[in-house]
């Protein structure tokens, strides 16, 4: 379209990548009756190749009648869902004359290529964009201010907030005077009634909110001006981009609290695919119902059993209400959630059973099947861990076998020759019961006979004692595997030229195309090739597809010149170290706590001898998930060849239900699954996802203060012994991270896929985790010191900064200049 310039009035709904995100907002409001000043666009078209369209911008600013103008920036990347450029593009306010108004474009137009803007579109994935510029009657402002229509600090939708000052906006938007802040309860109601704003003006703001929200369908940031006639004038209007998604309704009444599984437990922040979500589901399913009706997956990767869990801007959560609601719940489930997820979690935990709109329901809601199940378990898994504990060496030997036989278990069936078999292959796929007792009981005896002693040995030793001890843990499968990386680099030391000058990705590339010279991995590979950094989301390629991250752990351990720093020599004074703690402890409380003391000795060494086992089930039950992404690829693959997806890969951005759709009744799905692969990416992006949800999208722990730790140390969890002082590297993702010998490791969380820089760290630092979770249990196997629950670690802390991080007191010390 070759329009030079439009009334703001004469947009229609086409005409966005002619005018930009802010006019198209704009003329929206227009056409819904809000009071808009009026104005005009100079478009993309005119502006291409940075030419003024003088003529036509002269007419349309005597058709206004001249006088003070706003120029503002619009962007066709601008005021988007997923990224506003709020405050990055140029405006200018009471422009008066056309030399003026001319040189105000220009200014906007100029912006579109600043270093500001570009540094902005490149963090927030958005490509190439194009200029348009809206010039609108000046509005002579008694009073300011911006409107959200949910709380962008705490991500409640029930709230509004207002910020507002007397006199023009820019000065409150620049954050250069300080402004009269209000929150607008769910029925309007302001917190406040004083300030520049009286009741009633807050009303009808809100009123206005509620319009443009409900209308867009989104939360909205509204800026707004009334003049010095009391009227009331709109703006702007674009999406709150920076809020998490709220919870699915489940249209029962009252608030919900979710909490997040995959970050706290799996040590996973990114998002989950929608078959990695699916195929979680139907897997579990498998587990909670192998025979029954009930529960077995449907073709979505439903059932009856998992409607607790959700999936909210693509991670796991937990629907925590009924269980934080039962009768008594304050008096065990903080401590439960301790133990399973670090004490971050608990204090969510406790901040919700303190809050009154969650108290004690004497009759709540019963879920699944009740105490039944595990009833019915209970005699076999007592009966197992007793019998591991009793003979350690044979029930390790019997878990291992398991492993095996899941690996052989978890391979398709013959037959399989058309998408609808593979398909149907996967929705029913489950894991088998008996092999998972088999590899249970020993883990969990190993878990229980850790966990216990500490107690046991209180006023005897030390937790570092008992934390030392637990370190150096042999049969650790991931140990093992970190250890085989290890003696591939040691192997490779001739092409050390090579494996250090050319690109992971690059490597990756010539070793699967049989050119590069033969160090061993091919074995690694068959054994550790279905593992992956967010290995339990199915639609993320394993290393056996993409060894990219295997070599940069390889390029890694090559940088490592102090022969004492080598990972197999670590481990052995790791494991050297707690065998002389433990004779040390062993000695002790023989004299000082004869019965209780033994008790602790005898659970400690069980704990040495299957406490490395707790890592075996997950690696076991990656196989099956491992092989129905191997069938869904088929079936991808299959489907891009009829035209319905792009490249088989695009499988992994459906669910089951939809593929099967795209089987059996033909349904193309290369719009859907560009869509979601934008929002993927977005969610990607994200760099706070929140441990605890309530349903209206409140992020529970932006709703208490944090408590500072003192000046230049940061408070978390001590979670591995030891104390080191070295410069951090902030890593945020594993697969081409660059990791000297003695850094210190800082990261958001850990899991395995993560493991192998762990071998040239000289300590760790996360935001999150558990004692018994991924990131610390293998930091205790190498002697690394750690702290965990570090709040804000990878903001707070600058690569190259030198920190000491003391894991027994659980405490980071900042270098000055933090």
């Amino acid at each position: 379209m070759n329009i030079a310039v439009v009334d703001l009035a004469g947009i229609d709904t086409g005409m966005a990548d002619l005018v930009g995100g802010k006019a198209a907002g704009l003329a929206r409001m227009i056409r819904a009756g809000e009071r808009v000043p009026g104005g005009f666009c100079v478009t993309t078209t005119a502006l291409v190749g940075g030419t003024l369209p003088v003529g036509e911008i002269e007419r349309a600013y005597e058709r206004m009648g001249g006088g003070a103008v706003a120029v503002r920036s619009s962007a066709t990347a601008e005021d988007l869902p997923d990224a506003s450029f709020a405050g990055q593009h140029v405006t200018v306010l009471s422009v008066t004359g056309l030399p003026d108004l001319l040189e105000a474009v220009r200014a906007c137009l100029d912006s579109l290529d600043s270093e500001r803007v570009a540094a902005y579109r490149a963090a927030s994935g958005v490509g190439a964009a194009r200029m348009a510029v809206v010039v609108q009657r000046m509005v002579d402002a008694a009073v300011a201010g911006v409107l959200f229509t949910a709380n962008p600090v705490t991500g409640s939708r029930s709230e509004m907030v207002v910020d507002a000052a007397p006199g023009p906006g820019a000065a409150l938007v620049d954050g250069a005077v300080d402004a009269d802040h209000y929150v607008l309860a769910a029925d309007g109601r302001p917190d406040r009634v004083d300030g520049c704003l009286a009741p009633q003006r807050l009303a009808e703001l809100y009123a206005a909110g509620r319009r443009l929200r409900d209308r867009a369908g989104t939360p909205q940031d509204v800026e707004w001006a009334v003049d010095h006639d009391g009227v009331l004038w709109l703006l702007q209007s674009r999406p709150v981009t920076t809020l998490f998604p709220v919870p699915p309704q489940t249209g029962r009444p009252g608030p919900r609290v979710y909490l997040e599984l995959g970050g706290q437990f799996q040590g996973v922040l990114q998002p989950f695919t929608p078959m990695g979500v699916a195929a979680l589901r139907a897997v579990a399913a498998g587990i909670g119902g192998g025979s029954g009706k009930e529960g077995r997956p449907g073709k979505d990767g439903r059932s009856g059993n998992d409607s607790s869990v959700v999936e909210i801007g693509g991670r796991l959560y937990f629907d925590l209400t009924d269980t934080v609601r039962r009768p008594g719940a304050d008096r065990w489930l903080p401590k439960f959630v301790e133990a399973d997820f670090g004490p971050r979690v608990r204090t969510v935990v406790e901040q919700v059973l303190a809050d009154p709109r969650f108290a004690p329901d004497p009759k709540p809601a019963r879920r699944g099947g009740g105490v039944g199940p595990l009833l019915r378990v209970a005699p076999r898994a007592v009966a197992g861990v007793v019998r591991a504990l009793a003979r350690p060496a044979p029930a390790r030997d019997r878990a291992l076998r398991a492993v095996d036989e899941f690996r052989r278990e978890s391979v398709a069936p013959p037959g399989l020759d058309t998408a609808a078999r593979r398909l149907r292959f996967v929705a029913d796929v489950g894991l088998p019961t008996r092999n998972l007792e088999r590899m249970i009981w020993p883990l969990m005896a190993g878990i229980l006979a850790g966990a216990a002693p500490a107690a046991l040995l209180k006023g005897v030793a030390t937790e570092a004692e008992v934390r030392t001890v637990l370190g150096g843990m042999p049969h650790n499968i991931t140990i093992e595997m970190d250890l085989a990386l290890w003696e591939i680099a040691e192997r490779a030391g001739g092409h050390r030229e090579l494996l250090l000058g050319v690109p992971a990705a690059e490597l990756a590339a010539r070793y699967l195309a049989g050119e590069l010279p033969d160090i061993g991995l091919a074995g690694f590979l068959d054994r550790f090739g279905h593992r992956a950094a967010v290995e339990i989301d199915i639609g993320v390629p394993r290393w056996a597809e993409d060894p990219a991250p295997v070599f940069a752990a390889i390029a890694n351990y090559l940088r490592i010149t102090d022969p004492d720093q080598a990972p197999d020599r670590r481990f052995a004074r790791a494991a050297r170290t707690a065998t002389a703690t433990l004779d040390d402890l062993a000695r002790r409380v023989r004299r000082r706590r004869p019965v209780r003391g033994r008790i602790a000795v005898f659970l400690l060494r069980r704990a040495r001898q299957l406490g490395g086992l707790r890592e075996l089930g997950k690696f076991a039950g990656l196989y099956p998930l491992g092989e129905m992404r191997r069938q869904l690829l088929l079936v991808g693959a299959e489907l891009a060849g009829q035209g319905l997806l792009k490249e088989a890969q695009d499988i992994m951005f459906l669910d089951l239900a939809e593929a099967d759709a795209a089987v059996h009744r033909q349904v193309d799905h290369r719009e859907l699954v560009a869509a979601r692969r934008l929002a993927y990416d977005r969610e990607r992006r994200r760099t706070h996802v929140p441990v605890a949800l309530l349903s209206d999208g409140t992020d529970v722990e932006a709703l208490r203060t944090a408590k500072p730790a003192g000046e230049g140390t940061l408070a978390g969890l001590a979670a591995a012994p030891g104390t080191v002082t070295g410069p951090a590297r902030v890593v945020r993702d594993p697969a081409d991270a660059y990791l000297e010998p003695g850094e210190i490791l800082v990261a958001p969380t850990t899991d395995p896929g993560w493991t192998p820089l762990f071998l040239t760290a000289g300590g760790l630092v996360t935001e999150i985790g558990a004692p018994l979770a991924h990131g610390p249990t293998v930091a205790r196997e190498y002697g690394i010191p750690a702290v965990i629950c570090v709040r804000d670690a990878t903001r707070l802390i600058r690569t190259g900064q030198v920190i000491t991080v003391d894991g027994a007191t659980g405490t980071v010390v900042l270098s000055d200049g933090a």
